[in-house]
């Protein structure tokens, strides 16, 4: 993880690949301890924003994803949303 802080794209803009892929730079990075403490502890920060923004994609695809409902005979009746809250 050579990149400054400054020149890193917004979490905020990244597709949950691009999220992902950086997540995991991060935990091999650390993982390996060859990172300075100081620059540890920014990663690690980077990384649960990583975390925390791959989790609200998550959610709005599965918010997204419906399921189809059938009639008794099993034909497809329509759609509703998967595990809808009332």
């Amino acid at each position: 993880m050579d990149n400054n802080n400054n020149t890193q794209p917004d979490v905020s803009a990244l597709s949950f690949e691009q999220a992902v892929e950086e997540l995991e730079r991060i935990v091999s990075a650390l993982e390996r301890g060859d990172v300075a403490l100081d620059k540890s502890i920014e990663i690690y920060e980077r990384g649960e924003a990583l975390k925390k923004h791959c989790e609200t994609l998550l959610k709005a695809a599965e918010d997204r994803i419906e399921k189809i409902r059938l009639d008794r005979a099993g034909r497809p009746q329509g759609v509703e949303p998967l595990d809808a809250e009332q």
